[in-house]
C-alpha cells in the first residue's frame, strides 16, 4: 500500500480510543514519525507548531498504545487506534472533541462510558431521591438481589419470545450489571480488554481450523 502524504509530507492522523472508539484527537504524521510509531507502538506525531516529531506522552506520561492503523478508501488519512494511559488533550480533558457546536434535537447522545459515569457519579456523589443511590446505600447484597431479578425477567421474556419486552428486561439488567461493576470498582474498559481476549483467542481457533 502505499500511502499519500500532501505537498508537506504530512498524512492526517485520527487518533481512536480502542475500546470506547471515542476519537480523541487529530494530528499528523510524516514518513518518518509514521515508521516510529509503527517500529516502538506508540504515537509518534509531526508537530507542525514546533517543526519537530513528538512523541506523545514524552513529557506528561500519556502515552497512546498503538492497537491499529488504518487508512481510508484514498489512502490520504490515517485511523490509529490506541489504548491510552491517561487524558488525550493538553487541556486534561479524555478527548480534545468536547466544545458541542450541534446537537440535534431529537437525539439524545447515548454511550456506555457515559452511562457508567452516571452511575459512578451517584456512588461518588450521592443524589437525594436517587435510585442508584438507593443502592448504593443498601449495598452488594442488595445490588446482587436485582441483578438476579433482573436475569430472571431476561429469560422470562425470551422464552416468550417477545422482542420488545426482551429489549427492555436486557436494558434494566446492563443497567443494574454496572451498578454491581461500579460498586466492585470493575471498568467499562476492564470487561471490553477481556472480551477482547477472548476475540482474539476466537480467530486464533478459527485460523486453526482452516488450516
Amino acid at each position: 500500500m502505499e500511502l499519500k502524504f500532501d505537498e508537506k509530507g504530512l498524512i492526517p492522523a485520527i487518533v481512536q480510543d480502542y475500546y470506547s472508539k471515542q476519537v480523541l484527537t487529530v494530528a499528523y504524521m510524516n514518513r518518518e514519525s509514521l515508521d516510529i510509531t509503527m517500529k516502538e507502538g506508540y504515537t509518534c506525531f509531526w508537530s507542525r507548531s514546533r517543526q519537530e516529531l513528538w512523541r506523545k506522552g514524552e513529557t506528561s506520561g500519556n502515552r497512546q498504545k498503538v492497537v491499529s492503523i488504518t487508512a481510508d478508501c484514498d489512502q490520504d488519512a490515517l485511523v490509529v487506534e490506541v489504548i491510552k494511559d491517561g487524558p488525550a488533550c493538553h487541556t486534561g480533558a479524555e478527548s480534545c472533541f468536547f466544545n458541542e457546536v450541534y446537537q440535534a434535537e431529537d437525539e439524545t447522545p447515548f454511550s456506555y462510558e457515559g452511562l457508567y459515569e452516571m452511575i459512578r457519579g451517584r456512588k461518588t456523589q450521592p443524589k437525594e431521591g436517587s435510585y442508584t443511590t438507593y443502592l448504593f446505600d443498601k449495598g452488594m447484597d442488595k445490588i446482587l438481589k436485582k441483578v438476579g431479578e433482573e436475569s430472571t425477567e431476561v429469560i422470562i421474556a425470551g422464552a416468550k419470545q417477545d422482542k420488545e419486552e426482551t429489549i427492555f428486561e436486557i436494558a434494566d439488567l446492563a443497567y443494574h450489571i454496572m451498578v454491581m461493576m461500579v460498586e466492585q470498582g470493575i471498568e467499562m474498559k476492564d470487561v471490553t480488554a477481556e472480551l477482547a481476549k477472548r476475540h482474539v483467542v476466537d480467530h486464533k481457533v478459527k485460523q486453526e481450523r482452516m488450516k
